[in-house]
């Protein structure tokens, strides 16, 4: 993006005129920096209280309930969380890594298409997919009924079919939801990498599968396990789908351990454990390449250079793409859409119109705090120098690693603690209860929002600044210009674009986001999350898919969006 009339004056004014020195800037930022050095301290203390808090409340709980969970469900909660992690974060692997192989190395039917469409799944919360393939595949469903009238079968005794609700299929309907992650970062490692390496593979006899097997796959390791990581991590925070299949995980033992046992501490006890074990998928991620070292030639090196597949074997490769679109993306939306045409009155059903308001001003307002404590926290940093609050600029993204009920319960019960302190006060002081204003309200939805996704608009923000010319910014200082003159004039014009995008990826996540929301939201407060999960729990898809399509079509916008960023210049 080029910059503004006002940039530009500023440059060129500065080209004329004698300014300071850069150092005695920088000095001058850093002697008056003291409200952005504080405002990043404070929003790093908010976005870290709620991890801390689920720590203190695990220590010291008011019932320790260790004893009992380790004797009765812990060890199935540990196990069924540890298959459930294992098994996507292999299977999207396979995915992810193999269609990513394939359109990078090969040119075949429908690859231009389909390497936008690999990332389509991204668009559908893994607990549609969930609802649709049971709807799809369930006795009463399309798949069965047909099998039955096919070779007359009366009941199920007569014939043997998957079953459905189980463990396995919870494997791979969030595969299915999550392999894009190891798409787009495994495609884009094999992009980076050398043709020279292949071009000699082949002359040496490498045939496809050793080209992949002996080249591809030891190069792209460190992208293929950062994408496995992902889905892995995103695998322990779910609820939605581990809830409808019936599995018991870590996640789902805080919702029963806090809402039918009543037992907050345990619940803290659980929420302690569940990021102990994201903490050590991250270790064990970066231990697992710590002595590999990857390095790219200080020349020019020349790009990797498709293969055509012509006849049988592009056709193949075409449909091994497609599969997992068509899981993914295409019968989640098939099976909710069907339901939403043969009931066209659930799309005026009582409750949805206000679930649509909450789900856009809760997830709306979390953005704009998100977006703009990330701009606040990160331009203070960069400008001041301060050392502690560019030593929590880090840890401010772990919010992202921590699932939604972790985060809840983090975030609840302390919050709890401190709204009846404040309407006793008020009560006190004015005679009149004002209840529970920030329990009450979405208040608690909105903070579990910016704290679980800050690591997004802080990752987005940070990158928007280094690509502003340093040049630029030290002009308007030379021309007077205080700190937030420079953010107005200079940097927020040249970023426009990714805040633009950082807003939109925000508000998504927000819209999809389910544990967090039912622990969180007062009494009868929906969402279009809460109104699909409460529907399709009780077996009425007809009246969740219009909630459904609309998360669907929200999620599809933010796709494009990261489509259009990460394969826009593709061939």
């Amino acid at each position: 993006m080029k910059p503004d009339k006002t940039t530009q004056a500023l440059a060129s004014r500065s080209a004329r005129q004698p300014g300071p020195h850069r150092g005695q800037i920088r000095s001058g930022l850093r002697g008056s920096g003291g409200i952005w050095s504080a405002g990043a301290l404070a929003i790093a203390a908010l976005v870290l209280a709620p991890l801390l808090a689920v720590v203190v409340m695990a220590l010291d709980p008011r019932e320790n309930i260790w004893p009992h969970l380790i004797a009765t469900t812990l060890p199935r909660y540990l196990s069924n969380t540890a298959i459930l992690s294992l098994g996507v974060g292999v299977l999207s692997a396979a995915i992810g890594a193999g269609a990513a192989w394939l359109v990078v190395m090969y040119r075949f039917p429908g690859r231009r298409v389909l390497q936008w469409l690999l990332l389509f799944p991204l668009a559908i919360p893994a607990y549609v997919g969930a609802y649709a393939l049971t709807d799809f595949l369930d006795y009463s469903g399309p798949v069965q009924t047909a099998l039955r009238g096919a070779f007359g079968w009366a009941s199920a005794r007569d014939y043997w079919f998957p079953e459905i609700r189980s463990r396995e299929a919870a494997i791979v309907v969030l595969a299915g939801a999550l392999y894009p992650y190891t798409y787009l970062i495994s495609r884009a490692g094999l992009r980076e990498q050398s043709g020279a390496s292949y071009e000699v593979a082949r002359a040496l006899g490498a045939g496809p599968f050793a080209l992949f097997w002996r080249v591809g796959l030891p190069l792209a390791r460190p992208a293929i396990a950062a994408g496995a990581a992902i889905a892995m991590m995103e695998t322990v925070a779910d609820y939605g789908v581990v809830a409808h299949f019936g599995v018991q995980t870590l996640t789902t033992g805080i919702f029963a351990t806090w809402l039918e046992g009543g037992n907050a501490g345990g619940a803290a006890q659980l929420a302690l454990l569940i990021l102990a074990v994201v903490f050590a998928l991250f270790a064990l991620e970066k231990a697992s390449r710590r002595k590999a070292r990857y390095f790219q030639s200080a020349r020019q090196s020349r790009p990797v250079m498709p293969v055509s597949l012509r006849g049988g074997a592009g056709w193949l490769a075409c449909a091994l793409c497609a599969l997992p679109v068509a899981f993914g993306f295409v019968l989640p939306v098939a099976v909710m859409a069907g339901h939403a045409l043969d009931n066209p009155q659930a799309w005026f059903g009582r409750g949805l119109g206000l679930a649509l308001w909450h789900t856009l001003t809760t997830g709306g307002a979390a953005a704009l705090l998100t977006v703009g404590m990330a701009l606040f926290m990160v331009y203070g940093v960069r400008m001041t120098g301060r050392a502690l609050p560019a030593r929590l600029l880090p840890f401010t993204t772990l919010g992202y690693a921590a699932p939604g009920a972790v985060l809840a319960v983090g975030i609840l019960i302390p919050l709890a603690v401190f709204d009846h302190a404040l309407a006793d006060t008020v009560l006190a002081l004015s005679g009149r209860d004002p209840g529970l204003l920030l329990t009450g309200s979405a208040a608690a939805i909105v903070l579990a929002y910016v704290v679980r996704f800050f690591a997004i608009a802080q990752g987005a923000t940070d990158a928007a600044f280094g690509r502003v010319p340093p040049s630029l910014p030290m002009a308007a200082r030379s021309l007077g210009r205080g700190a937030g003159g420079v953010l107005r004039a200079v940097y927020l014009p040249l970023m426009r674009g990714s805040i633009g995008s950082a807003l939109l990826l925000v508000f998504v996540d927000c819209v999809k986001e389910l544990p967090a929301t039912l622990l969180l939201r007062p009494f009868n407060y929906e969402t279009l999350a809460t109104r699909v999960q409460e529907k399709a729990s009780l077996e009425r898809l007809g009246e969740a898919s219009p909630a459904a399509l609309l998360v669907s079509l929200v999620g599809l916008l933010a796709v494009l969006v990261l489509a259009r960023a990460n394969l826009g210049k593709s061939g």
